[in-house]
């Protein structure tokens, strides 16, 4: 992470903004996924006004490249510098894997992932850890090395999941066919005994119902979303930018259809979204060395 200094000398340079704290908090990921970020943040930090970007032009990111998931980050965290974010959450867990610690060199300000806070509150929970993820941040390998950091002698299984963010994109949790695709992510992690599974992607909680159904009651589920919102509170303690005033009205933006994010979220947020579409044909990137 950037110095301190570093983030203070950027969050003054924002456009129009004139009490940094007042300046939103940019939250993205790849679809709906992140709303189960969006609502811990409403829980544990109502004051913070919030602008939220949804990828649903490029879902799912889980099966594609390391460059790919990095360039489309830096596209959608230079675009939230614009807006004048004060701090970017990253509230998708193949981003977090596989781009974070290249934005964070990049920009300005603070960018905060979910993978270490979503392992550190596993290993408090467990001993035999299971981790269903998309197959990008199976494969980073991402989760399992940041709890062994933590707790060598614990131990870890992941499974990827690639069917499990198209069926929460196009709600279908409740279809039999989910149960079914569920078991068969579930039964490799079963076989080990697990007694913690991590939802490794932000979409999953939403799966919440029928993975419970599937699982014994000693297994807990780890949400890494709760902890997420708890390091975001901290980093604005330290930084002097908790905002104490009331928030303005998120702001939702998605890069594909605007219509089909809005009845999709419906079910998540209790009311309607207005959604706007960005585009990032003339967003200026930061060029790597």
């Amino acid at each position: 992470m950037l110095p301190l200094n570093v983030f203070k000398a950027n969050i003054h340079e924002f456009s129009g903004v004139t009490e940094p704290q007042r300046a939103p908090i940019g939250i993205f990921d790849s679809g709906v996924g992140g709303l189960t970020v969006l609502r811990q943040l409403y829980r544990q930090l109502p004051n913070e006004s919030i602008t939220y970007f949804g990828d649903t032009a490029r879902l799912p990111y889980g099966i594609r490249s390391q460059a790919e998931i990095t360039q489309f980050s830096r596209e959608i965290i230079a675009w939230m510098q614009q807006q004048g974010a004060k701090m970017v959450v990253m509230a998708c867990n193949t981003s977090s894997a596989l781009a974070l610690e290249t934005v964070r060199q990049e920009f300005n300000l603070p960018i905060l992932g979910i993978i270490l806070p979503g392992a550190s509150c596993a290993v408090q929970q467990g001993k035999r850890i299971g981790v269903i993820a998309t197959p990008a941040t199976a494969k980073s390998n991402a989760y399992k090395r940041a709890i062994l950091e933590i707790s060598p002698e614990v131990q870890v299984w992941q499974v990827g999941c690639p069917e499990f963010v198209p069926i929460v994109e196009q709600n279908r949790i409740f279809d039999p066919y989910t149960t079914e695709v569920a078991r068969s992510y579930l039964e490799p992690l079963l076989e080990q005994d697990i007694d913690t599974l991590i939802y490794g992607c932000t979409h999953y909680p939403h799966l919440a119902p029928v993975l419970r159904s599937l699982l014994p009651p000693k297994v807990k589920l780890i949400d890494p979303a709760v902890n997420l919102v708890a390091a975001c509170t901290q980093e604005l303690d330290l930084l002097g930018l908790r905002n104490t005033h009331p928030p303005q009205p998120t702001r939702f933006a998605v890069s594909g259809c605007p219509q089909q994010f809005a009845e999709t979220s419906l079910q998540w947020l209790g009311f309607t979204p207005r959604v706007e579409v960005v585009r990032f044909q003339e967003v200026a990137v930061p060029q790597q060395d």
